[in-house]
């Protein structure tokens, strides 16, 4: 079998690819070891796909090289895919400013997708194991479990190693170090947080308790909802986070995020003294938080008046609310993380058609690369962008 272009990898960027690389007239053959395409598209955003962000830019995303990502999002904006979404006759709905999901089911955009590889011509191959990728002259040739295949050009679009039980592997990272590329080193990122004890325990005593709460690690701040977990802690805010959090890293929590705890609770003293401090907790959070908040500190069992309050104790509450330090054992790793950080280092791969230097007959785009972007969107609209680059350069 001969094509003009091999895409590995029938996830985001791969289809985006193949299709964009059909559409450019060539012959296009697309292969996944998995029996479904898009499996990760299916699963996203709780299967509603949050599939852009149209707040795009490169400052949404974590590289080692901040400036490679720029090239690709000018030349595929948020508005090209949802023109391309809306085309298709997808309803989608912003459900946070720049967010936009499906409607209905991420199944809308994975027909798109796998419609538009039909109508570009491209073939789609999937239950098909690749087991060597070599160069052969100007092309390349694949060995699989279905045959031979030369190839001018390969696309490695396999992605990263998040949610395994999705079929994510380190193939890409292979392949790249196969050809003496760099792979920068990798760590989940849109991940949960794990604690150790006593904080487990209390927090699994709230699991389904969410408060909006900003959360500050290593000169990066986030204002997002926070969940407490049976394992300890999630939610928009955390998943953020944990892409620059670092093992031994504490979290930096104001759980009053729009109020300066202190001024609020000696004003309060000041004009209600005989109001209850749990009264005063219950105005601002959950019933469950605030019987878990009273509790958790020994000399608070009895909630007095905030009358029989000092300075000093209600500076001690002011920073519990405004500052509380939290640091997470861990995170929940590759099974539930979003996305991947680190990859293949970009230093040798063209920002214009994502070919390696010196070896054009090779490609990566999407995930597999060292190019994360935040929560919200963003990693959907870096593979759509650096699949329509290197597909319509191919």
């Amino acid at each position: 079998m001969t094509f003009d272009v091999v895409v590995i990898g029938a996830g985001a960027a791969g289809l985006m690819c193949a299709a964009q690389a059909g559409y450019a007239g060539r012959r296009v053959l697309l292969l996944d070891h998995a029996n479904k395409a898009g499996k990760k598209i299916l699963m996203s955003g709780g299967g509603r796909c949050n599939f852009t962000n149209l707040a795009t830019t490169p400052q949404h995303f974590y590289s080692e090289n901040p400036y490679f990502s720029i090239s690709a999002l000018k030349r595929y904006r948020p508005e090209h895919f949802v023109e391309l979404v809306e085309r298709h006759g997808v309803d989608y709905v912003e459900k946070a400013p720049g967010q936009l999901f499906c409607a209905t089911s991420a199944k809308d955009i994975l027909h798109v997708l796998l419609t538009e590889c039909e109508w570009a011509g491209v073939e789609v191959q999937l239950k098909t194991r690749i087991d060597s990728v070599e160069r052969n002259g100007e092309g390349m040739r694949l060995t699989t479990s279905k045959g031979r295949i030369d190839a001018g050009v390969v696309v490695v679009a396999s992605g990263g190693l998040s949610i395994p039980t999705m079929g994510a592997t380190g193939f890409g990272y292979d392949i790249a170090r196969q050809f003496g590329l760099e792979v920068l080193p990798t760590r989940p990122a849109l991940v949960p947080f794990t604690l150790s004890e006593p904080w487990k325990s209390r927090f699994a005593e709230l699991a389904g308790v969410s408060v909006e709460v900003s959360v500050s690690c290593r000169e990066k701040t986030f204002l997002e909802p926070m969940l407490f977990t049976h394992r300890g802690i999630s939610g928009p805010a955390m998943l953020q986070i944990s892409s620059v959090w670092q093992p031994g890293d504490a979290l930096s929590l104001n759980m009053l995020p729009h109020e300066n705890a202190g001024e609020a609770l000696r004003h309060a003293r000041e004009i209600t003294p005989k109001r209850q401090l749990s009264t005063w907790l219950g105005e601002r959070f959950p019933k469950r938080l605030v019987q878990a908040l009273m509790s958790w500190y020994v000399d608070e069992q009895q909630s007095r008046p905030l009358a029989q309050y000092s300075n000093a104790e209600l500076d001690a509450w002011a920073a519990r609310l405004n500052a509380w330090e939290l640091k997470p054992s861990g995170t929940e790793g590759w099974r539930t993380a979003e996305v991947t950080l680190g990859g293949v280092d970009t230093a040798v791969i063209s920002s214009k058609d994502f070919s390696v230097k010196g070896l054009p007959q090779l490609r990566f785009i999407g995930e597999v690369l060292d190019v994360t972007g935040e929560l919200g969107g963003f990693n959907f609209q870096w593979a759509w962008a650096s699949g329509v680059a290197c597909g319509q350069a191919c």
